[in-house]
């Protein structure tokens, strides 16, 4: 950073406190765009540059204390693929938006549809049948203008999944398809990321996390060439506060994973029923066999 960049840093700085009365040097949305504006440099490099110099952007001042300025950087220098932007996905895509990961690479080749409207955060009346790639891209530029957007208005599959999620830091597995999510864990392994993969059906969701050594979903599944296109959710539909939840804890996974810190669902399966409040870890590894989708078809017949 130069000395004329740091002299703007320096003007535009205000003094404030946390809520703990904690002081800490801000700079607001404006000055950063007024700064990239003048010296041909990208928001998020210069949000980078200034956290370097502990004057923290006004937009995360209450990631802090959580975060360190370090953890923020991290961030805002990491890299997410999401895969599949409807429920699950768009939750994902605005949380980690809002929360500043720095690049968001969002993959999906379908539109919203009026089904989508009791759940898909990034639906609306006024975007039916436009591309969730495109809404979402435009989302998180309302959201967030220093993140950097590459959005893909097409369906992952074993030919493009490679390139799809090239120099990623982490992949998020938001798919209905089980088929797509063997897919994308192949990918992801054979790229040496890590992977996390949530599944959501009526009051029910679970979510793991796998590094490109485990076992993985096979352990949740069975082998892929067994498994079917589709999972509980079919006879069970989806429920906004149960993709919302779920979502949640796919960020909560792979803001861990990032910053390398916290414990990790690898290994594991966290198994949730929201109707009866049951909120159940199994480790994986020592399960017996594969049982399938861990999911319940209904409430006395789990599979």
């Amino acid at each position: 950073m130069n000395d004329d960049i740091k002299s703007k840093f320096r003007a535009f700085s205000v003094n404030k406190t946390l809520p703990d009365n904690t002081p800490y040097k801000s700079i607001s949305i404006d000055h950063v765009k007024i700064i990239s504006q003048e010296f041909n440099i990208s928001c998020r490099e210069l949000e980078i540059a200034s956290l370097e110099s502990e004057i923290i952007p006004e937009r995360y001042v209450r990631n802090m204390k959580s975060l360190s300025c370090e953890d923020q950087i991290t961030l805002l220098k990491s890299k997410a693929t999401i895969v599949g932007l409807g429920g699950l996905g768009g939750s994902v895509c605005e949380t980690l938006a809002r929360i500043g990961v720095g690049t968001l690479n969002l993959i999906d080749g379908d539109v919203f549809e009026e089904s989508n409207l009791n759940r898909q955060v990034l639906s609306n009346e006024s975007n039916i049948c436009i591309p969730k790639a495109d809404a979402s891209k435009n989302r998180v530029t309302e959201i967030n203008s220093s993140v950097t957007v590459i959005n893909h208005r097409e369906f992952l599959n074993d030919k493009n999944a490679s390139a799809f999620i090239e120099n990623s830091d982490i992949i998020i597995d938001c798919l209905d398809s089980l088929p797509g999510r063997f897919v994308l864990e192949n990918a992801s392994k054979k790229a040496g990321c890590k992977f996390i993969s949530a599944a959501i059906a009526g009051y029910y969701g679970q979510i793991t996390t796998i590094f490109p050594e485990d076992p993985g979903l096979k352990l949740i599944y069975g082998e892929a060439k067994n498994a079917p296109n589709k999972g509980a959710e079919t006879s069970l539909g989806t429920l906004a506060h149960c993709v919302s939840l779920l979502a949640s804890l796919e960020c909560s996974e792979a803001i861990k994973v990032l910053l390398n810190k916290g414990s990790l669902l690898r290994n594991k399966l966290l198994i949730i029923d929201l109707f009866d409040n049951s909120f159940e870890i199994i480790s994986l590894l020592n399960s017996s066999k594969p049982n399938g989708t861990c999911l319940p078809v209904d409430r006395k017949h789990p599979v």
